[in-house]
């Protein structure tokens, strides 16, 4: 409902039904919810969608704006940002480790990018204070992504709400260079108890559903959380497109 009065481009992070990503699921839960916003959605697949063999149910749904079915990562452009899709189901696409195929194509995708301004979307956060905790297997992403100077990391899988402060692939802070990631897991499932904030964690919610809105200008950017009807959390701040670390 949320989404109803606001225009621009979703990005759905994963887990986009529960609990096996199965065509009914896809039929009778997100097809009349989020499922109306279709037409401008970009999704990335979470855990959830491989409990159904290949993600069937999940490709076939989304077809094109979810990229190849045998890889689930893509990229593409809007406005003057650069959107790259990661797909942190290692074991379903060749691992993610340093020079797996998702690791080179990552590092080929930034170096043919002409963007000053880049934000990254993966279903598992490299940082969280959730449940799941830290991603120590995305290092390799992540020294990519920093070393590209990208501004933004959006993730789920945590059903919760986060914000770091710009920090680098080892979570060490870096106002200059780093990377601002977000988790957004309040999407509609039941939230999830926050642990102790993490080192360089601005802010955390685990009681309150709701979306973040990002305005992507053209050197800077704005974040705002919406939380449903009756809720009052939220929490908003801008931030500034910067070139790779030197």
């Amino acid at each position: 409902m949320l989404l109803d009065d606001l225009a621009g481009t979703i990005v759905a992070l994963g887990d986009t039904v529960y609990p096996d990503g199965t065509a009914a699921e896809y039929r009778e839960c997100y097809g009349p919810s989020w499922g109306r916003h279709l037409d401008r959605t970009r999704p990335i697949p979470g855990n959830h969608e491989y409990r159904t063999a290949g993600a069937k149910a999940y490709f076939e749904r989304f077809g094109a704006a979810a990229g190849d079915p045998t890889t689930g990562y893509y990229s593409f452009d809007l406005g003057s940002w650069h959107v790259i899709a990661l797909n942190t189901e290692c074991g379903q696409v060749g691992g993610c480790g340093e020079g797996s195929p998702q690791e080179r194509w990552l590092r080929a995708d930034l170096a043919a990018s002409d963007h000053l301004c880049t934000v990254v979307v993966m279903h598992t956060p490299r940082f969280s204070s959730g449940g799941h905790g830290d991603a120590p297997w995305l290092v390799p992403f992540w020294n990519a992504l920093y070393a590209s100077g990208v501004e933004i990391a959006l993730s789920g899988h945590d059903h919760d709400y986060e914000r770091f402060a710009p920090q680098d692939p080892m979570g060490d802070p870096d106002d200059l260079t780093g990377i601002r990631q977000f988790v957004v897991g309040t999407g509609g499932i039941g939230l999830n108890p926050l642990g102790p904030l993490s080192p360089n964690s601005e802010t955390g919610n685990d009681t309150t559903h709701g979306i973040l809105e990002l305005k992507l200008r053209r050197e800077t950017f704005e974040w705002r959380f919406v939380p449903v009807a009756g809720a009052t959390f939220t929490d908003s701040g801008s931030g500034a497109c910067h070139p790779a670390p030197s």
